[in-house]
């Protein structure tokens, strides 16, 4: 196979992680592979002058937009901290447009989704970018087909990936295509990573929004709901609480929240379970009965279902081995049924 050349796209107040993960993977892959394999990777900016990146460090490129004509197979536009509240500069935006017949792959990490959707080239198109700025990016540029959910996503020749480390998981994920999956797990073992995340961004993100009128009927199911977390509610019970009909209840729910009060009650039983497992050592029994799942099977489908892994999985995620020692129902779920291989479909996941 021929050397791959890569470019990254960088600018100031880029976020330096976006441009170093990839760079790493690519860097380490050149140790697993001939060297006649190997990956050449440079950064192209506007001009050659020190860029400041979002954390304070300079960053140079190795060649302008005027002197990268052409000719990479992968071309990824980094990101920032924060989208671009306005279109980036002219220069930036007409290289970025040219991307399709610049590269072979091109795609973006986090923000950098803003600049492709600037240069026009998320229309009709399913991309990621980092969980706090998808809402953001859909509503900007209403024809992508927006994932907030997944760490990165291959559509076509368009590859984009979430926030900050995702950069690393997007470059083995290349990797282990050109190279193989064994290749793209050596480089995960020097880096120290998972060669492939489970589940996807939500595991890393608040579930929950603050309502915007603290004093609504609306807040005051909520706060009803994650005080009484434990409890079983239906739409007649939240409405009686707040002494409104379950139909005007269900509508206003909506038109305020975005979503419906069984959508939020299960919602707020995932985020009360997921603090548990992340600073408790309580059983999985005792999280599923106090956050109102009733049992571990029934929080298992949900966290499944929704987060992409299971109560197990997701306490290991967030705690170190030397900190909270496995309970005895943990053990036993993961040499049973944890282990097995089974599909869930949303429809399992139901609970009032």
């Amino acid at each position: 196979m021929p050397v791959q050349a890569v470019a990254i796209v960088v600018y100031e107040g880029v976020q330096a992680l976006d441009v170093a993960g990839p760079m790493d993977v690519f860097s380490e892959a050149n140790t697993f592979v001939d060297s006649a394999d190997r990956y050449e990777t440079v950064l192209v900016a506007a001009h050659r002058n020190p860029l400041r990146a979002s954390n304070g460090i300079q960053i140079m490129a190795d060649r302008t937009f005027d002197e990268a004509a052409g000719g990479f197979d992968i071309i990824l536009v980094a990101g920032a901290p924060t989208p671009p509240e306005t279109e980036p500069e002219a220069c930036l935006v007409r290289w970025v447009k040219e991307l399709p017949w610049r590269s072979s792959v091109y795609g973006s990490i986090c923000t950098g989704a803003f600049v492709l959707g600037y240069a026009g080239l998320l229309d009709d198109r399913r991309v990621t970018t980092h969980w706090q700025d998808a809402q953001a990016l859909a509503a900007r540029f209403p024809k992508a087909k927006v994932e907030p959910d997944l760490i990165y996503v291959r559509d076509g020749r368009l590859i984009t990936a979430a926030g900050v480390t995702a950069g690393i998981d997007l470059g083995l994920a290349l990797v282990g295509q050109r190279h193989g999956a064994e290749t793209a797990l050596k480089i995960a073992k020097r880096l120290i990573v998972v060669a492939q995340r489970q589940g996807g961004q939500s595991q890393f993100s608040p579930y929950l929004t603050a309502p915007a009128d603290p004093g609504a009927p609306i807040a005051r199911v909520q706060d009803h709901v994650m005080a009484n977390i434990r409890d079983r509610h239906t739409l007649e019970s939240l409405a009686a609480a707040v002494g409104m009909s379950p139909r005007n209840l269900a509508r206003h729910f909506v038109q305020a929240a975005g979503i419906t009060p069984h959508e939020f009650t299960e919602r707020a039983r995932v985020d009360a379970a997921r603090m548990m497992l992340e600073g408790s050592d309580r059983p999985l029994k005792a999280v599923a009965f106090d956050c109102g799942f009733g049992s571990v099977d029934r929080m298992r489908i949900v966290f499944s279902t929704r987060l992409g892994v299971t109560p197990i999985q997701y306490r290991a995620s967030f705690r170190r081995s030397d900190q909270i020692p496995e309970s005895s129902d943990e053990k036993s779920l993961r040499s049973g049924r944890e282990g097995s291989d089974w599909h869930l479909s949303g429809n399992d996941a139901r609970l009032s």
